[in-house]
């Protein structure tokens, strides 16, 4: 047979069957956007330089998703890094890459927009460009090529992959985005619109770069610098969303398959952070801080859940424990949620704004994990980096988790940090040494830490930005140190390997001569740099040494303050002399306070008329009482029996993501259902014998209990219009017990074997003769299984020479599947078992069984 498949149409599932986690490629979850491509203007993809797990965890990718598709002569489709699998199949198949919705290939599209995140997935925008058929460089594209954009954090200090793109966002991105979609529209009413024509009307846009209007020239001293071609279009403004309370929030985003890193509703609650860290890139960047109020988010809640029916909530912000109404907004959210067991989490709490008031709202449901980041061992280089907690904060922090139930703490630190000295570091040993003494914590307590180390980086537009960074060699002694050290009992050490921190200094403070170097590591194969697992440092040495790189050299050296610095004319609205003068702070260890609720620090951002500070008061209707959420009562439920299909697409997805897409289907309905008791309460939902990924059924079981008032009907035709293609309710009925749900599961199975071979029939003739078919079976874990083919089959017939029905026997000993069928007396390979389709059938072929 050949190994050829016919990708003529970009039919991407029939590479589906032979990469990790399929469903990631499926482009259909809830919530995703299909237009006719005739009725659009403009086809854009957003793309994530990262795997699909890690991209659908990005909050500002579901909101440009949004923001663009609610546009109707728009169309943003998704494309995420295909999977070290999935990019072999591509290269060795010859097929671009493609969007997730459509399946349209990239160089099809009009714009392009990357997410630049961090610095370590540069190599995956240029893999991604190049698996696409993109020329790399905007200086290598031609007019048939799509615009390729970029936004994010990253973009503030755009030069080290400024010659890639057409154009970057800085700053705020929703309004200038769609300004350039805008403009991208109105120019091509007349045709396709010239590249040079359309770039000269985006730098006009608030926060838009264009890379190619400004020319590098290396310094006398071997630096680069940069030379505006143009007079009046020197510096970029830095784009800011002044209100946030009315700005674009996703209230349909798409409900990813799978388990994201970040499985859950996000709520930006607020934008922006003034406490002012002086190592921060965020607080920098980002300010002011714009708050959302507490109804508009409880709003928004609402129309979320009912699209999603996500069962936790987090609420999102650089410091959601600032939001001024925190108490209030949770009391609310557990009040209106907590008796659907809906759990909120706040990801990024300071130590102090955790109190034990918001530990006893939060464990309502569920506890939640809590990370505390302290930064610095010593109280001295806390005041360094300006983070302005005491250590009587950190211990009575950490004394309220556990007393409220908690049994797990994490804590973050960095080295390297500047004045840092040998005595800070072996600070954080004690501090940990001191947060386990048992005199310290609640009686009875055994306390569990996981402490996570890595070396810290200077980021553009931030006070240390001149500030040099911690050499490689002593950064991975401070971390075999580490190692040693805290090898406690009830602690778990972490760190990021120092390698990859000298790898993101490279390129966090670099400027336009590190693209040759870029693309010189990526063509060598570095790729996933961020991934531990994928990360190859002798390769990225390779690439030094090619481009002549001293790596060291480059992110330990100080800069002066009058030296130009590659990121100058990128303006955050934060002055130099402000930046300045908090380095000379730093260094004196002198603090300062937080502007949200005191005097102006004098940054330079704030207008005080379109840009101002937002906050909001507490008031009286959010000081409700919290009622305790209580036990259900069997009394109150009936059982379910749930009959479905699972075909075509769907036969891609896991059980586990399958059994996601029903409870959340069944919440996105407002079906109420019966739940656990204990820990992390759980609906009690359950599903009949997983299927292998790949195969189809027309008739797999689930059982539900749900509220008395719902029958099964309203239960079935809530459900069926609630669930992807592929998945299909066909009955539903009320049963007695649990276990009559199952108990009627056929001892004999059918199946259809569609093959991607021809079949011999004299393979089933010699079958039928012997008495008996012994085979070996390899398990997961490695243990041998003998399987007698002969009492599992209880019928076999060939239909046509590529389709084969087995009835097999459940009971009979180790399962046998119909994949043991294929290989043992057929003597398929393993590729040719995979690219079979095989369909578990409702009824038994054969009528006498």
């Amino acid at each position: 047979m050949t190994d050829n498949i016919n990708m003529s149409k970009l039919d991407l599932q029939a590479l589906l069957p032979f990469v990790n986690n399929p469903g990631q490629y499926l482009g259909n979850e809830i919530n995703h956007v299909r237009k006719d491509i005739d009725k659009v203007g403009l086809h854009m993809a957003l793309a994530f330089p990262d795997l699909y797990e890690i991209g659908m965890s990005h909050f500002g990718m579901q909101i440009l998703y949004s923001l663009l598709n609610d546009q109707n002569d728009i169309w943003a489709e998704r494309v995420f890094a295909p999977g070290v699998d999935m990019e072999t199949l591509l290269r060795r198949k010859e097929v671009p890459l493609a969007s997730l919705e459509s399946k349209t290939p990239l160089a099809q599209f009009d714009v392009i927009g990357f997410s630049l995140l961090y610095e370590l997935n540069y190599t995956n925008v240029l893999n991604m460009l190049e698996l696409a058929g993109i020329p790399l460089r905007s200086a290598d594209r031609d007019e048939d090529m799509p615009l390729i954009v970029a936004g994010g954090p990253c973009a503030f200090n755009p030069e080290p992959v400024a010659p890639f793109f057409d154009a970057m966002v800085i700053g705020d991105g929703e309004e200038s985005l769609l300004g350039m979609a805008q403009t991208w529209l109105e120019l091509q009413k007349g045709g396709r619109a010239d590249k040079t024509a359309l770039l000269d009307q985006w730098r006009t846009i608030d926060g838009v770069y264009v890379p190619a209007f400004f020319k590098s020239m290396v310094t006398a001293d071997g630096s680069t610098t940069l030379l505006p071609k143009r007079a009046d279009y020197t510096s970029i403004r830095r784009a800011v969303v002044p209100d946030l309370e009315n700005a674009t929030f996703p209230t349909c985003p798409v409900v990813p398959y799978g388990r994201p890193v970040h499985d859950r509703l996000r709520l930006e609650v607020a934008r922006g952070c003034t406490r002012g860290c002086r190592f921060c890139q965020a607080g920098m960047i980002y300010r002011p801080v714009r708050e959302r109020s507490p109804q508009k988010i409880m709003d928004l809640t609402q129309a979320a859940l009912d699209h999603t029916g996500y069962e936790d909530i987090s609420l999102l912000s650089l410091s959601t424990g600032d939001y001024h109404c925190i108490e209030g907004l949770l009391t609310r959210l557990m009040q209106r949620y907590g008796s659907e067991r809906r759990a909120v989490s706040l990801p990024s709490l300071r130590v102090g704004t955790l109190t034990p008031e918001l530990m006893t709202l939060i464990r309502q449901v569920r506890k939640t994990g809590f990370t505390l980041a302290p930064e610095a061992g010593s109280q001295r280089l806390r005041d360094v980096i300006n983070k302005n907690i005491l250590e009587k904060d950190l211990f009575q922090t950490v004394y309220d988790v556990f007393q409220n139930g908690w049994k797990l703490v994490k804590l973050y630190f960095m080295i390297g940090l500047p004045t840092e000295t040998a005595a800070d570091r072996l600070a954080i040993v004690e501090l940990i040494q001191r947060l386990r003494k048992k005199e310290l914590l609640p009686p009875k307590i055994r306390p569990n830490y996981n402490v996570s180390v890595a070396t810290f980086i200077p980021k553009a537009h931030t006070p240390f930005q001149w500030h040099g960074q911690m050499d490689l060699a002593t950064s991975k002694a401070a971390i075999d140190e580490f190692k040693q050290r805290l090898r406690l009992p009830g602690v778990r050490f972490k760190w990021q390997q120092p390698e990859v921190s000298l790898l993101e200094g490279v390129f966090a403070r670099g400027g336009r001569e590190m693209a040759d170097l870029l693309e010189t590591a990526w063509a060598l194969g570095c790729r996933f740099d961020g991934w531990s697992d994928q990360f190859n440092f002798d390769k990225w040495q390779e690439a030094f040494t090619k481009q002549g790189v001293d790596a060291d050299k480059e992110v330990t050296r100080t800069r002066d303050f009058d030296e130009p610095l590659p990121w100058d004319h990128i303006d955050s609205g934060v002055t130099k002399d402000f930046l300045k003068d908090e380095y000379d702070r730093a260094v004196a260890g002198k603090r300062t306070e937080d502007c949200r609720g005191g005097d102006c620090q004098g940054c330079g951002l704030c207008d005080f008329d379109r840009v101002v500070p937002t906050v909001f008061s507490e008031t009286a209707i959010f000081k409700e009482a919290l009622q305790k959420v209580g036990e259900d009562h069997p009394e109150d439920y009936r059982i379910l029996a749930i009959t479905f299909s699972k075909t075509g697409p769907a036969r891609f997805l896991g059980h586990l993501e399958m059994v996601n897409l029903f409870i959340r289907a069944l919440r996105r309905a407002q079906v109420p259902l019966r739940y656990s008791q204990g820990f992390h309460p759980k609906p009690k939902v359950a599903f009949s014998d997983p299927l292998p990924v790949g195969m189809e059924s027309e008739a797999e079981m689930m059982r539900v209990e749900v509220h008395r008032k719902m029958t099964p009907e309203t239960v079935v035709s809530l459900l069926q219009t609630r669930l992807p293609d592929g998945l299909d309710i066909i009955k539903g009925s009320q049963i007695s017990s649990k276990k009559a749900a199952f108990q009627n599961n056929r001892q004999v199975v059918s199946y259809r074997i569609q093959s991607s071979t021809p079949l011999d029939s004299t393979y089933i003739d010699e079958f039928y003769k012997q008495p008996e078919r012994v085979v070996e079976r390899k398990s997961a874990k490695g243990r041998v299984q003998q399987l007698d083919l002969k009492k599992a089959v209880v019928a076999m017939t060939l239909e046509h020479s590529d389709a084969l029905l087995i009835e097999l026997n459940r009971t009979a000993g180790p399962g046998v599947r119909p994949t043991d069928i294929l290989k043992h007396l057929f003597g398929l390979s393993p590729k040719e078992i995979i690219r079979c389709r095989v369909k578990k059938l409702a009824e038994p072929t054969n009528q006498n069984v």
